[in-house]
Protein backbone atom coordinates (compact mmCIF):
# COMPACT_ATOMS: atom_id res chain seq x y z
CA UNK A 1 0.00 0.00 0.00
CA UNK A 2 0.75 3.34 -0.81
CA UNK A 3 0.54 6.06 1.94
CA UNK A 4 -0.34 8.76 0.62
CA UNK A 5 1.87 12.26 2.42
CA UNK A 6 -0.57 14.56 4.17
CA UNK A 7 1.61 17.65 3.06
CA UNK A 8 1.13 16.50 -0.92
CA UNK A 9 -2.73 16.61 -1.46
CA UNK A 10 -3.28 20.07 -3.04
CA UNK A 11 -5.10 21.48 -0.18
CA UNK A 12 -2.80 21.02 2.33
CA UNK A 13 0.27 22.40 -0.16
CA UNK A 14 -2.06 25.70 -0.74
CA UNK A 15 -2.54 25.73 3.28
CA UNK A 16 1.37 25.48 3.14
CA UNK A 17 2.31 27.75 0.52
CA UNK A 18 -0.39 30.36 2.75
CA UNK A 19 1.72 29.82 5.76
CA UNK A 20 4.83 30.34 4.23
CA UNK A 21 3.22 33.14 2.29
CA UNK A 22 1.78 34.72 5.82
CA UNK A 23 5.37 33.77 7.42
CA UNK A 24 7.17 35.77 4.83
CA UNK A 25 4.53 38.61 4.92
CA UNK A 26 5.13 38.26 8.90
CA UNK A 27 9.08 38.55 8.79
CA UNK A 28 8.75 41.59 5.78
CA UNK A 29 6.69 43.71 8.08
CA UNK A 30 8.93 43.17 11.10
CA UNK A 31 12.28 43.66 8.63
CA UNK A 32 10.16 46.80 7.64
CA UNK A 33 9.38 47.72 11.40
CA UNK A 34 12.85 47.39 12.32
CA UNK A 35 14.21 49.09 9.53
CA UNK A 36 11.84 52.06 9.90
CA UNK A 37 12.52 52.23 14.05
CA UNK A 38 16.73 52.41 12.92
CA UNK A 39 16.03 54.72 10.75
CA UNK A 40 14.04 57.11 13.33
CA UNK A 41 16.51 56.16 16.13
CA UNK A 42 19.59 58.00 13.53
CA UNK A 43 17.17 60.80 13.24
CA UNK A 44 16.18 61.16 16.09
CA UNK A 45 20.31 61.19 16.90
CA UNK A 46 21.06 63.49 14.08
CA UNK A 47 18.23 66.07 15.54
CA UNK A 48 19.47 65.68 19.13
CA UNK A 49 22.78 66.71 17.97
CA UNK A 50 21.26 69.51 15.27
CA UNK A 51 19.95 70.93 18.88
CA UNK A 52 23.30 70.89 20.73
CA UNK A 53 24.39 72.78 18.12
CA UNK A 54 21.78 75.18 18.01
CA UNK A 55 22.07 75.74 21.39
CA UNK A 56 26.15 75.93 21.91
CA UNK A 57 25.62 78.62 19.35
CA UNK A 58 22.91 80.50 20.67
CA UNK A 59 25.06 80.46 24.03
CA UNK A 60 28.13 81.51 21.96
CA UNK A 61 26.08 84.28 20.23
CA UNK A 62 24.96 85.95 24.05
CA UNK A 63 28.15 85.49 25.20
CA UNK A 64 30.14 87.37 22.60
CA UNK A 65 27.08 89.95 22.48
CA UNK A 66 27.30 90.45 26.40
CA UNK A 67 31.03 90.85 26.09
CA UNK A 68 30.49 93.51 23.07
CA UNK A 69 28.10 95.30 25.81
CA UNK A 70 30.77 95.50 28.53
CA UNK A 71 33.63 96.55 26.20
CA UNK A 72 31.08 99.16 24.57
CA UNK A 73 30.31 100.46 28.30
CA UNK A 74 33.77 100.34 29.40
CA UNK A 75 34.93 102.34 26.51
CA UNK A 76 31.79 104.98 25.64
CA UNK A 77 33.63 107.66 26.44
CA UNK A 78 37.10 106.78 24.48
CA UNK A 79 36.16 109.44 21.49
CA UNK A 80 35.07 112.09 23.38
CA UNK A 81 38.39 111.40 25.61
CA UNK A 82 41.00 111.42 22.83
CA UNK A 83 39.25 115.32 21.95
CA UNK A 84 39.83 116.40 24.98
CA UNK A 85 44.07 115.22 25.36
CA UNK A 86 45.12 118.23 23.16
CA UNK A 87 43.38 120.27 25.76
CA UNK A 88 45.10 119.03 28.54
CA UNK A 89 48.30 119.61 26.45
CA UNK A 90 47.51 123.23 26.25
CA UNK A 91 46.92 123.49 29.86
CA UNK A 92 50.23 121.88 30.52
CA UNK A 93 51.76 124.14 28.61
CA UNK A 94 50.21 127.41 30.04
CA UNK A 95 51.84 126.11 33.43
CA UNK A 96 54.91 125.21 32.18
CA UNK A 97 55.75 128.81 30.43
CA UNK A 98 57.14 131.40 31.71
CA UNK A 99 55.58 134.75 33.05
CA UNK A 100 54.63 136.33 30.37
CA UNK A 101 52.52 139.42 29.88
CA UNK A 102 48.29 139.13 30.72
CA UNK A 103 48.02 139.42 27.29
CA UNK A 104 49.82 136.94 26.16
CA UNK A 105 48.15 134.68 28.74
CA UNK A 106 44.90 135.75 27.81
CA UNK A 107 45.14 134.66 24.23
CA UNK A 108 46.36 131.35 25.39
CA UNK A 109 43.59 130.65 27.59
CA UNK A 110 41.11 132.04 24.58
CA UNK A 111 42.94 129.13 22.35
CA UNK A 112 42.54 126.63 24.99
CA UNK A 113 39.06 127.51 25.49
CA UNK A 114 38.34 127.23 21.71
CA UNK A 115 40.07 123.70 21.76
CA UNK A 116 37.89 122.58 24.34
CA UNK A 117 34.59 123.95 23.11
CA UNK A 118 35.57 122.15 19.91
CA UNK A 119 36.08 118.49 21.64
CA UNK A 120 32.32 119.74 23.14
CA UNK A 121 31.54 119.35 20.38
CA UNK A 122 32.43 116.81 18.82
CA UNK A 123 31.46 115.06 21.88
CA UNK A 124 28.05 116.24 20.90
CA UNK A 125 27.78 118.02 24.60
CA UNK A 126 26.05 121.93 23.87
CA UNK A 127 26.43 124.47 26.11
CA UNK A 128 23.34 125.74 27.25
CA UNK A 129 23.72 130.14 27.97
CA UNK A 130 20.81 131.96 27.85
CA UNK A 131 21.18 135.45 26.77
CA UNK A 132 19.61 138.24 29.24
CA UNK A 133 16.13 138.84 28.39
CA UNK A 134 15.45 134.54 27.15
CA UNK A 135 12.72 133.21 28.95
CA UNK A 136 13.41 131.12 31.96
CA UNK A 137 12.92 127.73 31.05
CA UNK A 138 12.86 125.10 34.31
CA UNK A 139 13.89 122.36 32.24
CA UNK A 140 17.14 123.40 31.12
CA UNK A 141 18.06 126.65 34.05
CA UNK A 142 17.81 126.99 37.26
CA UNK A 143 16.86 129.86 39.33
CA UNK A 144 19.34 131.04 42.24
CA UNK A 145 17.49 133.96 42.83
CA UNK A 146 14.82 136.46 41.55
CA UNK A 147 15.92 139.58 41.25
CA UNK A 148 13.69 143.07 40.57
CA UNK A 149 14.02 144.20 36.93
CA UNK A 150 12.78 146.86 34.24
CA UNK A 151 12.79 143.14 32.19
CA UNK A 152 9.93 141.12 31.54
CA UNK A 153 8.81 139.01 34.28
CA UNK A 154 10.22 135.38 34.01
CA UNK A 155 13.25 136.02 31.79
CA UNK A 156 16.67 135.20 32.55
CA UNK A 157 18.64 138.69 34.37
CA UNK A 158 22.48 136.93 34.23
CA UNK A 159 23.81 133.72 33.96
CA UNK A 160 25.41 132.27 36.87
CA UNK A 161 26.96 129.30 35.46
CA UNK A 162 26.76 127.67 32.19
CA UNK A 163 24.94 124.54 31.99
CA UNK A 164 25.67 121.16 29.86
CA UNK A 165 23.70 119.12 27.71
CA UNK A 166 24.32 115.88 26.35
CA UNK A 167 22.38 114.17 23.05
CA UNK A 168 19.58 116.14 24.48
CA UNK A 169 19.52 115.17 27.58
CA UNK A 170 21.11 118.19 30.51
CA UNK A 171 23.61 117.36 32.67
CA UNK A 172 23.53 120.63 34.29
CA UNK A 173 21.44 123.18 33.65
CA UNK A 174 22.76 126.67 33.74
CA UNK A 175 22.13 128.78 36.88
CA UNK A 176 20.38 132.06 36.40
CA UNK A 177 19.15 135.04 38.11
CA UNK A 178 15.70 135.27 36.86
CA UNK A 179 13.22 138.61 37.00
CA UNK A 180 10.43 139.60 39.14
CA UNK A 181 7.57 140.92 38.78
CA UNK A 182 7.70 144.95 40.37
Amino acid sequence: MTQEKPDSTPENQAETAADTAANAAEAAVEQTAEQQLAEMQQKLSEMQDNFLRAKAEGENIRRRAAEDIGKAHKFAIEGFAEHLVPVADSLYAALNAEAVDAKGFKEGLEITLKQLMSAFEKGRLVEINPASGDKFDPHHHQAISMVPSEQEPGTVVSVLQRGYSLADRVLRPALVTVSQSA
